[in-house]
């Protein structure tokens, strides 16, 4: 197994440089960044499509798209983000003035997964070079193809001692984690994720860990049903529901269920065809080992949309399950597959019960337009983001950071909240000797 002492110490040297402290030289990088990634798009579309079969429209969106935008923004806002501010000074320091300082945590290890495997390796990057660190980024071997794409980008552009793409199976990121890193940033299920978090306990490097949950959808009979159907299903159905933050069950009040169900099902007919099985662009599941664990969930409840399969093209037909119980298997963990759970209440107070008696997921979506029980949602449920009348549109923001609590994750990113989270705030008061 490689030795990574050596590529840390070379990064090391180069941060205490002062190089990438450099506020020029962070914009010039991101600008090449960016026409790299604009040069390479029909190889960045191939590369998904050859790992998840996952269509071009959505991989120029949710892949290259939200890069760019990502990159875009930190050029507009960098100069402002790393300016030193001038901060309020107590009356008991008279003759001080106070600033805080963003300070480069120095060398930051970005561990990538594979859902979407270009996009959620390369938007924490950005936030990484923004704040002026030097980057180790270990892809996922989940998905070679975009994983070669991003060796060949980045360690053909960029010296090593500055920002290198690491690949390798679970044995690398387990001697890349034994390395002394400033900063680590983790995308993954929860499980890996506390494997990280011990590992950099030992170092007392300090973590954002992306992970994941049971986050629920609740359809109150005052929502929209043709509208929550429709915002429900492209949010669960994209990537073939492999999205850390796609609905992962529909908690649905008993007097509209039917009428959901009715609207769900015209909507994955008109959006995918009457036969998905034959709609070459719906994406498949990526691995054998997740293809066989989705699968077992089809004997949860009865299926009433969908439900067919084909493992010799790790294909799962977007599928909607009802009757289900709380102790079905398919509510025990994350799904992160095209299958859509349903269960009914009566009460509101049975939804906020049920959900806060299980971890904090990292993202909840409700649909109704009563703000009394928007209000009493938002007040008694702990999670990481969500939606009003809408799903996953959130992550997308800039101006939203995006992260989850509890076991769904800790920290955040996107926009400024990326380059904050690969920055140390020092502060510092300046007193004169007068």
């Amino acid at each position: 197994m490689t030795n990574y002492q050596e590529l840390t110490k070379k990064q090391l040297s180069f941060f205490r440089s002062g190089k990438t402290k450099d506020v020029a030289f962070r914009i010039e990088t991101l600008k090449k960044l960016r026409g790299l990634v604009v040069r390479h798009e029909d190889d960045i579309l191939k590369a998904v499509k050859a790992d998840l079969n996952k269509p071009e429209f959505e991989a120029k969106r949710a892949e290259v798209g939200l890069v760019l935008s990502e990159i875009d923004f930190a050029l507009t806002n960098l100069v402002e983000w790393a300016a030193p501010k001038e901060v309020e000074t107590p009356s008991t320091h008279a003759g001080a003035k106070s600033y805080i300082y963003q300070d480069p945590y120095g060398l930051a290890l970005v561990i990538a997964p594979w859902n979407y495997p270009f996009q959620l390796a390369v938007s924490p990057l950005v936030g990484a070079i923004a704040a002026g660190n030097c980057v180790v980024l270990k892809p996922s071997e989940l998905t070679p193809h975009t994983s070669s794409l991003l060796a060949s980008m980045i360690n053909e552009n960029f010296p090593e001692e500055y920002m290198t793409v690491v690949e390798g199976e679970v044995e690398t990121s387990t001697a890349l984690l034994k390395e002394n890193f400033d900063y680590i940033f983790f995308t993954g299920s929860t499980m890996v994720g506390k494997i990280v978090a011990e590992a950099a306990a030992k170092h007392l490097t300090p973590v954002t860990l992306e992970l994941g949950g049971k986050s629920p959808t609740i359809v109150h009979e005052d929502a929209n049903i043709e509208e929550a159907a429709t915002r429900i299903a492209r949010g669960k159905f994209a990537n073939a529901g492999q999205t850390c933050v796609a609905p992962d069950y529909i908690l649905v009040q008993r007097n509209v269920k039917d009428k959901l169900l009715a609207k769900l099902k015209e909507v994955v007919t008109n959006t995918y065809g009457e036969d998905v099985s034959q709609n070459l662009d719906f994406p498949h599941v990526v691995s054998e080992k997740h293809f066989d664990r989705l699968s077992n969930f089809l004997t949860n409840g009865n299926v009433v949309i969908g439900g067919k399969t084909d493992r010799s093209r790790l294909f799962i037909e977007p599928t909607v399950l009802d009757n289900i119980s709380w102790e079905d298997d398919v509510m025990q963990d994350e799904i992160f597959g095209p299958i859509l759970p349903v269960i009914v209440y009566d009460e509101i107070s049975e939804v906020i019960e049920a959900i806060v008696k299980r971890p904090k997921p990292l993202a909840l979506y409700l649909f109704s337009e009563d703000e009394a029980i928007q209000d009493h949602i938002l007040n008694s449920v702990s999670f990481g983001g969500g939606s009003i009348n809408d799903t996953i549109n959130h992550m997308t923001s800039h101006y939203l950071p995006f992260g989850g609590v509890g076991d769904s994750g800790m920290g955040a990113y996107h926009g400024k909240a990326s380059f904050d989270t690969f920055s140390h705030a020092k502060s510092i008061l300046k007193r004169s000797n007068k």
